[in-house]
């Protein structure tokens, strides 16, 4: 029976691993990570033919060994096509879950590979030296997980905070992603599509920052990419063609494809004339449930909107005009741009609803306020801001985030930063920002830093005690969060006070620890932070006492330029006029290391390793003649 168990197993190992090798490419921005799993899980495949071709007895630990392999095998089959489909802009912002899980996936094989006594199989030499190296090789990337793209990462961080991308970014990211044909961006507008519906929503709250860089990705694309591979005959046919519209495209009415989508009481959407139509002639219920309405409002479902404006772009169809767009004498906005009345309906619900009212149009704002500045100023001129503030200290968790993160998107305009701190919100905001939800922190984190690009909110931001629990978030948040926390402590310190606070607060241990941890992908932040704080005597003194020399010399020598001329600016402020960290400075070889800086660095770091080699060289011992 064993026997038999022990044949099936390895034919079922043999055909996992030609799935594997049926695998299509990956092209997007896993696709290092999903090679190198791909790769290593095919070096496999010898052992496992070596063994079924044999037809050798295998004990029980053997059996045992390669059952767990087979779990494992089978489940790194589904991750590699769970990356390989849907949104390739969706898969780049989740980069740091989708590495979490490759490492998960990673040391589940190579635990199950030393449950196999392979050196004990009767097997060829060349196939054992083989195993015994793949082996190895998932030993290592254990131990090492994947480098991010950080290029990559830098433009997904400053599209996400609400930067306006350039030409250039435009172009790296539409490369980087792969999305550089009309084929890819049809592919991507109905990845995206489908993600939304299948979800029931903007999953994880990313729609808007998806839709917005495709839109983005799409125009530059469309304008003549020089490296474009579509020709014009293509592109004519894209115009001329009649794709099938998504059936959840059209509206349950008319059938036609919607051109102001809007959400009734039940959850479904029409085109707005269409269901107006419905309600002004009495009707009291939903079309296609036959719900009873419990209210005839009629909310914009934006989501769904910009997908169907994506699905045109993408099929070459000129996008459907609505009523709503006609120009608002009173305002100068149209009405796509600025749902006045929709705006204001919210805000009603938020000043008199019950909790339940109050969390959804809490939760609505927070998405208008994402989607454009026209929303953002009509929804702080119709008065939101006080009271999303109120909403701060709310005892639901849900409510509270998105009260927290309305007012993040709000800040992105500079006359809304004067207003939110205005009417008192930092104190309520750093409360949230200690006592949130993880989601609730994070978006109280990224709001302190949009208030304090003005110089004296700075001031009163650090004197509302923001500095100790963004130290905490940076040491327990997510990894979005502790981006978040570091970039806002950045921003703070540029402020002389607030260096003092951060240094008394305890910042240099988890900083010095993110910069010893080369994995975590916080070493760029956390340099920089620390960079800013040696400026100060207090800082100077803090991270002297934290033994820095080895790491830092290890970062100068082997780090990217801008780690590289951050960890010398450390070193400079932290050894001038200190005769023994100098001294350990020699002892560490630093002298080999800032000599190539001196000639390779950037223009600030070759200042700075020119200033540092000039203190060393004062210190050589005068010689007798």
């Amino acid at each position: 029976m064993a026997d038999q168990e022990g044949g099936d197993l390895v034919s079922q190992l043999v055909d996992s691993v030609r799935k594997f090798s049926g695998l299509p490419e990956c092209r997007n921005a896993v696709r290092d990570m999903y090679g190198n799993l791909v790769r290593r899980v095919k070096l496999l495949s010898p052992l496992f033919e070596e063994l079924k071709d044999s037809g050798e007895q295998l004990d029980v630990d053997d059996v045992q060994g390669l059952q767990s392999l087979q779990t494992a095998l089978n489940l790194a089959l589904q991750l590699l096509k769970s990356v390989n489909e849907g949104s390739k802009i969706f898969q780049a912002l989740q980069i740091d879950r989708t590495r979490h899980k490759f490492h998960a996936i990673t040391t589940q094989i190579e635990a199950a590979l030393c449950k196999v006594q392979y050196d004990r199989l009767d097997i060829p030499e060349e196939v054992l030296e083989q195993i015994i190296l793949v082996h190895q090789q998932f030993k290592r990337a254990k131990v090492q997980t994947e480098s991010p793209d950080l290029q990559l990462q830098t433009d997904l961080a400053m599209v996400r905070k609400g930067n306006e991308p350039d030409l250039e970014m435009v172009k790296r990211l539409s490369e980087k992603l792969h999305l550089t044909t009309i084929n890819d961006l049809r592919s991507e507008s109905i990845a995206i599509h489908n993600m939304v519906v299948s979800t029931g929503g903007d999953p994880e709250n990313f729609f808007e920052t998806v839709s917005f860089l495709l839109k983005k990705i799409n125009d530059y694309v469309m304008q003549g990419n020089p490296t474009l591979d579509t020709s014009d005959r293509e592109k004519s046919f894209m115009r001329h063609r009649s794709p099938v519209i998504p059936d959840d495209f059209r509206c349950p009415i008319s059938l036609e494809l919607m051109k102001d989508p809007v959400i009734v009481s039940t959850g479904q959407t029409y085109e707005r004339s269409c269901i107006q139509k419905w309600l002004d002639a009495g009707h009291k219920t939903c079309p296609k449930t036959q719900q009873t309405l419990l209210h005839t409002a009629l909310t914009p479902n934006y989501v769904l909107k910009s997908l169907i404006a994506l699905w045109c772009d993408s099929n070459g169809i000129e996008l459907p005009k609505s009523q709503g767009n006609s120009r608002n004498t009173k305002t100068g906005k149209t009405g796509s741009e600025c749902d006045q009345t929709a705006i204001a309906s919210l805000l009603q619900k938020l000043a008199n609803g019950n909790s339940d009212e109050q969390r959804a149009a809490a939760g609505e704002l927070r998405l208008l306020a994402k989607r454009n500045t026209d929303n953002r100023i009509c929804i702080a001129d119709a008065g939101a801001i006080p009271l999303l503030v109120e909403l701060l200290s709310s005892r639901d968790s849900r409510t509270q985030e998105h009260a927290v993160t309305a007012l993040l998107n709000l800040s992105i305009n500079e006359a809304n930063k004067g207003i939110i701190v205005s009417v008192g919100a930092i104190p309520d905001i750093v409360d949230v920002l200690k006592n949130g939800s993880m989601e609730a922190r994070e978006n109280a984190a990224a709001t302190l830093f949009s208030l304090s690009v003005v110089d004296e909110n700075k001031v009163a931001i650090g004197a509302a005690g923001a500095i100790p629990p963004l130290i905490d978030l940076l040491q327990e948040g997510t990894p979005r969060g502790k981006k978040d926390a570091a970039t806002a402590i950045f921003n703070l310190c540029i402020y002389q006070g607030n260096k003092v606070r951060a240094v008394r607060a305890g910042i240099v241990g988890p900083l010095m620890r993110l910069v010893k941890n080369a994995s975590g992908g916080m070493m760029d932040e956390a340099l920089a932070i620390l960079a800013i704080i040696a400026s100060h005597h207090e800082g100077k003194a803090a991270i002297g006492g934290a033994e820095p020399i080895p790491v830092l010399i290890d970062v100068v020598g082997t780090g990217s330029a801008r780690t590289r001329e951050n960890g010398v600016s450390i070193l400079w402020c932290v050894c001038a006029g200190d005769v023994e960290c100098l001294k350990m400075m020699k002892e560490f070889g630093a002298e080999e290391v800032l000599k190539e800086l001196a000639e390779n660095g950037t223009d600030r770091a070759k200042r700075k390793a020119a200033s540092v080699l000039e203190l060393l060289q004062r210190l050589q011992p005068p010689v007798n003649l």
